[in-house]
């Protein structure tokens, strides 16, 4: 554990209350926490009982460690305000969770001598205590000065975590990585549901489960090697079923099919498994396939 710190967390959001929890029981004391909304005030007595709430200034100034854990297009806002009231100071740790932003965000709080640093856990957090294990083995994508190094990873030790050093210059993109991968698969995965559920499925979940299970594992442990399906093997006549069908009966979700298949067309076809005459046709029904306005939904649907 590193030297005791008093802690302060401006956002006490699903991210905030949990790492402060965490934070608490690594042996830190959070002084104070900072929550407008009923949901953030319910975290805070939920995994931080007995922590005072407090204005974002009043929190700055208590603590040695402060901790910004609100949205990214709010956090320049915040750290300007904080910086302009004089509730930062020379010396005080100023860390933030976003994915987005790296150390330019706190230029701001530096200019004031405050030690600064960028720590995002790459997680998905549902602000309870269910997510205080699951920090465990969680990669925390920092970027600080050489100086603020040894206590962005120390904070990351007493987390459970893992850290991976990200270049200022790369954190939209690493940002842009987790959420491709993490945000777009839930949609991915509830769309699916919808084509099972509308094709008679009365449990899509449990039908669903064991495949994606096997589909994510192999895809981490092998990348494009893991593909397999309709496109990798060049059925044509399979594809076109499923644009029909897609169109006649889950026509919200042709969208993502068509951009989704266009892209592992390529994928198949520059690691050699797909020849290409056979993408040729391939990409030939998917270009058939023209988004027009569903009636139903609004939202762009069907086969020219």
């Amino acid at each position: 554990m590193t030297q005791p710190l008093r802690v302060g967390v401006v956002g006490a959001g699903r991210v905030g209350a949990v790492l402060a929890a965490a934070l608490r029981g690594a042996g830190h004391e959070i002084v104070a926490a900072a929550g407008e909304s009923d949901a953030s005030r319910g975290r805070i007595a939920a995994l931080l009982p007995g922590t005072p709430v407090a204005k974002p200034s009043a929190v700055a100034r208590g603590c040695d460690l402060l901790l910004l854990t609100v949205p990214d297009d709010s956090l320049p806002n915040v750290v300007a305000v904080l910086a302009a009231s004089g509730a930062l100071r020379e010396g005080q740790y100023v860390v933030h969770t976003s994915g987005r932003h790296g150390l330019d965000v706190l230029a701001p709080a530096a200019e004031l001598g405050a030690r600064v640093a960028a720590m995002h856990p790459a997680m998905t957090f549902t602000g309870t205590e269910v997510d205080l294990d699951r920090l465990a083995g969680c990669v925390f994508g920092l970027t600080a000065d050489v100086r603020e190094r040894p206590l962005a990873e120390a904070l990351v030790a007493d987390l459970g975590g893992r850290p991976m050093w990200v270049p200022e210059q790369m954190r939209t993109l690493y940002h842009a990585g987790l959420a491709h991968g993490a945000n777009h698969l839930v949609t991915l995965v509830a769309e699916a549901m919808e084509m099972l559920s509308a094709a008679g499925a009365d449990d899509p979940a449990g039908t669903l489960r064991p495949l994606l299970s096997a589909a994510l594992d192999n895809a981490l442990a092998q990348g494009d090697a893991a593909l397999t399906g309709p496109i990798v093997r060049g059925d044509v006549g399979t594809v076109e079923a499923h644009l029909a069908d897609l169109v006649a009966n889950a026509p919200q979700t042709l969208g993502s099919y068509l951009a989704l298949a266009r892209a592992t067309l390529a994928r198949a076809v520059t690691d050699g498994r797909l020849l290409p005459i056979r993408a040729a046709r391939i990409r030939e029904a998917l270009d058939a396939a023209t988004p027009v306005a569903h009636p139903a939904t609004g939202t762009g649907a069907g086969l020219s």
